[in-house]
C-alpha cells in the first residue's frame, strides 16, 4: 500500500481526462510528475510538481495552471481536504480525516506486507566473495552487510534472490596460500624454520589451519609439495572457507550459493565462453597497445585474443590472454558470468571493494555482449571503512597479519552495530566506524536510538497488558490527531516510498537513515508527555487515547519490518 502512487494515479487520470479544461496540447513529460513529502514547515500530507512539469512545455503560468489543476482535484477527490498553491506553482495538499483514517487501518491491517511492493523478477547477488586465503578483514564487512541487506530488501518486496559466493580459488596467489600452509605444517611436525618470503601468508591463521589439517589428516604426505599440492589445496581452502564461513555467520550472513572457480576451469568453461563471443565476432586476435604510464619491465607486444570492449561502452579492448598464451582473471570471470546467465536470472548485481572501480566498464560490457543485450548487470562499489577508537585509528591485527579481521571488529561491538552502522552511510563515500559512538546509549548511536525506541513502545504495551500482534483499528469520529501524531503519520505513510526507492536504485542505506528519522519523532513525543500531561500516552496504567495508541502501534510496525530488512534484532527491553 502506497499512498502516494495511489493518489499519484488518480492525479495523472484527472489531468489527463480534462486536458483541454486545463489548456494542455502537450503531455509527453507527463511521468515527471511526482507526489512527494512537503518540507516539515508546510503543514500538508502531499506536495505535487504537477503543474511546473505541465506549464513549461505548454507555454502557460505555473501559477495559474496550478490553480486550475487544484480546483478540479478538490472537486474530483473527496479525500483531499484541502490544497494550497505554492510559489513557484507546486500544489500542497491536505488530507481529510476520513483519508486518513482509511489507509491507517488499511497499514494496521496489513502490517507485515506493510511497505512492499508485488515483484516477481529473479536476482543474483555476488557479494564478499574474499579471496579464500585467510579470514574476512574489515574492507570485506562492509560489502558483507550492504549485499545481505540488499537481498533482503529485494526479497522483501516479493523477488526471488539468490546470494552467490565467487570462490577465487584458482592461480598463483592460491599457490602461494597452499605454501604458507605446507610450510607451516613442516614447522609444526618437523620444527623447521617458517620460511619468510615474498607473497606467502605469515599470519597466525595459517598456523590455526595447518594444525587443523595435522589433527584430521595423520596420513598426509608432506615430503615434497609438488606431490601433495592438489591434495593440501582442498585442505586448506576447506580450512580456510571456513573461517570465512564462520565470520559471515556471526555477521548473521549466509550464502545460498558457492562457485568454484577451479571447477570452470576444469569444466572448460572459459574455452566454450570465448567460442561463443567469437561466434558473435566479438573476440579477434590482434595486439594491444602497452599499458599508459610507465611501462612494465615484462611488458611486450604479443598476438593474443582480444575481447572488443569498446563496442559495449567500454574505454579499451581487453585482453582475453596473458603473454604465454594462458586466460586472464578477466577471461575467467567473464565465463563465470555466462554461466549466470545461462541460470536465466533477470538482474545481475556484484557488490565490489574499492578497488575494483575500474573493473566494472569491462565485465559490464562483456554481459552485455554474452546476453545480447537483455540481461542487466549492476555493479555497486563499497568505499573504505576507517576504523576508529578514542579518537585514534584502530590498530592491526598481530593474529591476521597486515590486516584488522571481522572477528576484531566483533570483538569490540556486536553483530547488530556492525549490520546498522556498515549501512550508515552511502556504500559509495568512505565510512568512518568509531568504536565508542556504537557503544554510546544516546541520540548519537543511530542502532540504539531505534532499538530504544521499539524497547520503548513494548513497555507501553507492557504497562497495558496488550499485545502489538493483537488487532486494532481507528474509528473517525474520535480521531484527533495532535501535531506530534500528525508528523509521525506522516512518515509513516512515507515508508513505502523509501524501501520502493531504496530497492530500485539499490541503495539500502535509505533505510536505517529513515528509521532514525521516524524514532526521532517517537522519541520527542515521548518526552513531550514527560513535560506535558496532555501529550502522555498512559496515564492510570491506561491508555488516554485508543487512537494515539495505533499510531504508536504503526511505528512498531515500521521499525519491525525494517530492522528485519537490516538483519538486526529488535529487544523488547533495554
Amino acid at each position: 500500500m502506497n499512498i502516494f502512487e495511489n493518489y499519484l494515479s488518480k492525479i495523472n487520470k484527472i489531468i489527463l481526462d480534462n486536458k483541454k479544461i486545463l489548456k494542455l496540447k502537450i503531455l509527453e513529460n507527463k511521468d515527471n510528475i511526482n507526489l512527494e513529502v512537503p518540507p516539515n514547515h508546510f503543514n500538508y500530507d502531499l506536495s505535487s510538481n504537477a503543474s511546473l512539469v505541465l506549464a513549461k512545455t505548454n507555454n502557460l503560468n505555473p501559477i495559474n495552471l496550478a490553480e486550475d489543476i487544484k480546483n478540479l482535484l478538490i472537486k474530483k477527490i473527496d479525500h483531499f481536504e484541502n490544497i494550497d498553491v505554492t510559489a513557484p506553482g507546486f500544489l500542497n495538499i491536505k488530507l481529510s480525516k476520513d483519508a486518513l483514517v482509511l489507509n491507517i487501518n488499511e497499514i494496521l491491517k496489513n502490517k507485515i506486507s506493510y511497505g512492499s511492493k508485488k515483484s516477481k523478477k529473479n536476482y543474483n547477488i555476488e557479494f564478499v566473495s574474499a579471496n579464500p586465503t585467510g579470514p574476512m578483514h574489515v574492507g570485506h564487512c562492509r560489502g558483507a552487510v550492504f549485499g545481505d541487506v540488499l537481498s533482503n530488501l529485494l526479497s522483501f518486496h516479493g523477488n526471488k534472490v539468490t546470494k552467490e559466493y565467487y570462490i577465487n580459488d584458482y592461480g598463483n596467489q592460491i599457490r602461494n596460500f597452499v605454501e604458507s600452509v605446507y610450510l607451516r605444517i613442516r614447522e609444526i611436525r618437523f620444527k623447521e624454520k617458517f620460511i619468510v618470503k615474498e607473497n606467502l601468508y605469515p599470519g597466525d591463521y595459517i598456523k590455526d589451519i595447518a594444525e587443523n589439517i595435522i589433527k584430521k589428516n595423520k596420513s598426509l604426505n608432506i615430503e615434497n609439495f609438488e606431490n601433495c599440492f592438489e591434495k593440501l589445496k582442498k585442505l586448506s581452502l576447506l580450512g580456510s572457507m571456513n573461517l570465512i564461513k564462520r565470520d559471515l555467520k556471526k555477521l548473521g550472513i549466509e550464502h545460498d550459493n558457492f562457485f568454484s572457480e577451479t571447477e570452470l576451469v576444469k569444466k572448460d568453461l572459459v574455452n566454450k565462453t570465448v567460442k561463443k563471443l567469437q561466434a558473435k565476432s566479438f573476440v579477434e586476435e590482434g595486439y594491444l597497445n602497452p599499458p599508459k604510464g610507465e611501462i612494465p619491465k615484462n611488458w611486450k607486444k604479443t598476438k593474443r585474443l582480444i575481447f572488443k570492449s569498446k563496442e559495449f561502452g567500454d574505454d579499451t579492448d581487453r585482453a582475453l590472454q596473458k603473454n604465454d598464451g594462458s586466460w586472464t582473471y578477466f577471461a575467467n570471470d567473464i565465463a563465470y558470468h555466462f554461466d549466470k546467465i545461462n541460470r536465466n536470472y533477470d538482474n545481475l548485481i556484484n557488490i565490489l571493494g574499492a578497488d575494483h572501480t575500474g573493473y566494472i566498464k569491462r565485465i559490464t560490457a562483456a554481459v552485455s555482449a554474452l546476453s545480447n543485450k537483455k540481461v542487466n548487470l549492476n555493479c555497486k562499489v563499497c568505499q573504505l571503512v576507517k576504523l576508529y577508537k578514542h579518537g585514534k585509528p584502530f590498530k592491526m591485527s598481530k593474529r591476521a597479519g597486515d590486516f584488522i579481521s571481522v572477528q576484531d571488529l566483533l570483538n569490540e561491538v556486536n553483530k547488530d552495530s556492525i549490520r546498522f552502522m556498515m549501512l550508515n552511510r552511502s556504500n559509495d563515500v568512505e565510512l568512518d566506524f568509531d568504536f565508542e559512538k556504537v557503544k554510546e546509549k544516546t541520540k548519537d548511536n543511530p542502532v540504539f536510538y531505534v532499538q530504544y525506541a521499539y524497547a520503548r513502545i513494548n513497555s507501553i504495551t507492557r504497562t497495558l497488558k496488550i499485545n502489538l500482534d493483537d488487532p486494532i483499528s481507528i474509528n473517525t469520529k474520535t480521531f484527533q490527531p495532535n501535531e506530534y501524531e500528525e508528523k509521525i503519520i506522516r512518515k509513516i505513510f512515507e515508508w513505502p516510498k523509501i524501501t520502493e526507492s531504496a530497492a530500485d536504485k539499490l541503495e539500502p542505506h535509505k533505510i536505517p537513515y529513515y528509521l532514525y528519522e521516524l524514532s526521532t519523532l517517537f522519541h520527542a513525543y515521548w518526552s513531550k508527555g514527560n513535560e506535558d500531561k496532555k501529550f502522555r500516552l498512559i496515564e492510570n496504567g491506561k491508555s488516554r487515547k485508543k487512537d494515539s495508541f495505533a499510531l504508536i502501534y504503526l511505528i512498531a510496525i515500521v521499525i519491525k519490518n525494517g530492522m528485519k530488512i537490516l538483519g538486526v534484532s529488535l529487544p523488547e527491553k533495554m
